[in-house]
C-alpha cells in the first residue's frame, strides 16, 4: 500500500484537519496493513471501524486510538504492534523511513541513541506492493518441472547449518504448525463412566435413595488419561547456536500448543523460559527470550546445570511422570565432571529422556567425548535433530511407551555407543 499523505497523520491534539471523504480510505488503507502485519481482520472489522471514528470523532487523539483499538485489537498479544502500526500511520509519516533503517545492518558508536523497536512485518506491511516499486515487466520463464522435487520435499532433509535466508524462514514457517503429540497416560483422578474399571459407590447409593429401595444399576468410574507433562532441555552454548536459534521456533509452537510444557535454557547457567514463550507473537516471544538469556553463544557446563535443575527444578516439573527432552551436543567444558550422577538422578526422577543431538547427522560419529560416555546409560532414546525429517521423528519416539525398569535402553544406530543397563 501507499503512504498516506501528511494531511492525513493526527497531530498532537486531534486529526490536523484531514477531508472527511479522505478518512474512511486511510482508516480502509489502515485495517489492511494490519491485516497484513498477522492480525485477524476481515471487512466487517474495517466497516466496525469506520462507525466507532464516526461516531467519536477526530478532534481527540486519545478518542480515536482508543475507538480504533477497541474494534480492531481482539488479543493482548495485539496491542504492541497496533501502537507500532498506529503511530506510522497516522503520527508521523516520516517514521516509516527510520523503521526501514532500523533493519539494516548499522554500526553504531557508544552515544548514538538506538531506533525504536518495531516488528519487521510492521515495516514490510506498510511498504507499497512490489508491482509499484517495481515498473518494468517482468519477464516470463518457463520451467519443466519433470524429474524435480518441490522445494518442501528439499528442506525436510537439508541441515539447518547449511540453509540460506530464505529457506530458514520457510522452515520457521513450518515448524510454526508442528505439533508433538505425547501418549495419554492414566492418572489416579477418575470419573464417571457408564462402563468403568471400579463401582462408584457415592453416585449408585444415591440413584437407590431417587429410587425408593427399588435396584438400580451400578454406576462405574474409570481413571482420566491425559499426556504426561514435557520438559526440554535446550542447549545454547556456541556449538549449538544455530540450531538452538531454529528450534526456539519449534518450541514456541509446541508450547502453546499444549498447557503442561516447561522450557528451559542452559550454558554456562541455567535459564527458564516458559513464560516468555507463552506470548503467541513468535517475534515477541524470542525477543523476551534473548533478553532474558545472559550466556547464549558461550561455554557449556552441562553437569553444574543439571545439577542446578536436579536441585531447584525437578521436584516441581518432573512430578507426574514427565518426559525429559534434551537437546544438545554433549560436549561439556568440564569434561563430563559430575555429569554421569547427575543425568543417573534425572532418569530416575522423570518417566522418560530423549536426547536430540546435531552430531547424530554425521555417518561416522562416536561416542569419544567424556561427556557422551557419561550421559548415554540414562538416555531412553538418542535421536538426531538437525534437519525438519529428524524432528518430525520425534514425535514418534515419545509415543513409545517407557520401558520396563532394568531393561537396557534400546540403541538409536550401530554409531551408539555400547550403554550399561539403566538401573532404577
Amino acid at each position: 500500500m501507499t503512504q498516506p499523505p501528511a494531511s492525513a497523520g493526527l497531530a498532537a491534539g486531534g486529526l490536523a484537519g484531514p477531508p472527511k471523504a479522505r478518512l474512511a480510505e486511510n482508516v480502509v488503507h489502515f485495517v489492511r496493513a494490519l491485516r497484513a502485519c498477522g492480525l485477524p481482520l476481515g471487512p466487517a472489522k474495517a466497516l466496525d471501524a469506520l462507525a466507532a471514528v464516526e461516531a467519536v470523532g477526530v478532534e481527540r487523539r486519545e478518542d480515536f486510538r482508543a475507538a480504533l483499538a477497541a474494534i480492531l485489537v481482539s488479543r493482548r498479544e495485539h496491542l504492541t504492534l497496533f501502537e507500532q502500526a498506529f503511530d506510522v500511520f497516522w503520527r508521523n509519516p516520516r517514521l516509516l523511513e527510520k523503521v526501514m533503517a532500523a533493519l539494516l545492518p548499522q554500526a553504531r558508536g557508544r552515544g548514538a541513541d538506538e531506533a525504536p523497536e518495531v516488528a519487521a512485518r510492521l515495516a514490510e506491511a506498510l511498504l507499497p506492493p512490489r508491482a509499484a516499486r517495481d515498473a518494468q515487466p517482468a519477464e516470463e520463464v518457463e520451467l519443466d518441472a519433470a524429474f524435480t522435487f518441490s522445494s518442501r520435499e528439499v528442506l525436510q532433509k537439508k541441515d539447518f547449518a547449511t540453509m540460506s535466508t530464505s529457506e530458514l524462514d520457510e522452515v520457521k514457517r513450518l515448524m510454526a504448525r508442528m505439533r508433538l503429540p505425547l501418549p495419554e497416560q492414566p492418572v489416579r483422578r477418575t470419573r464417571a463412566s457408564p462402563r468403568g474399571s471400579r463401582v462408584d459407590l457415592r453416585r449408585t447409593l444415591r440413584r437407590m435413595t431417587g429410587a425408593g429401595g427399588m435396584a438400580v444399576p451400578l454406576a462405574f468410574r474409570e481413571r482420566v488419561h491425559r499426556p504426561p507433562p514435557l520438559v526440554v532441555l535446550c542447549d545454547i552454548s556456541g556449538s549449538m547456536d544455530r540450531y538452538a536459534r531454529m528450534l526456539l521456533h519449534f518450541l514456541h509452537a509446541i508450547t502453546n500448543d499444549r498447557h503442561r510444557v516447561q522450557v528451559l535454557l542452559f550454558g554456562t547457567r541455567l535459564t527458564p523460559i516458559t513464560r516468555h514463550l507463552r506470548h503467541r507473537d513468535v517475534d515477541v516471544a524470542l525477543a523476551r527470550v534473548a533478553r532474558a538469556v545472559s550466556d547464549w553463544a558461550g561455554g557449556t557446563r552441562i553437569g553444574a546445570c543439571l545439577a542446578e535443575f536436579n536441585r531447584r527444578w525437578s521436584r516441581r516439573l518432573l512430578a507426574q511422570n514427565a518426559v525429559v527432552l534434551l537437546i544438545s551436543d554433549g560436549l561439556d567444558a568440564d569434561t563430563g565432571e559430575g555429569l554421569a550422577f547427575e543425568m543417573e538422578r534425572l532418569a530416575k526422577s522423570c518417566r522418560r529422556v530423549v536426547w536430540l543431538n546435531p552430531l547424530l547427522r554425521y555417518a561416522g560419529f562416536e561416542a569419544k567425548p567424556a561427556g557422551i560416555r557419561a550421559m548415554l546409560p540414562w538416555v531412553d532414546d538418542f535421536r538426531p535433530v538437525h534437519n525438519l525429517a529428524a524432528l518430525a521423528q520425534v514425535g514418534a519416539a515419545l509415543r513409545v511407551e517407557a520401558r520396563r525398569r532394568g531393561r537396557a535402553p534400546a540403541r538409536a544406530g550401530a554409531h551408539r555407543a555400547r550403554a550399561a543397563p539403566r538401573m532404577r
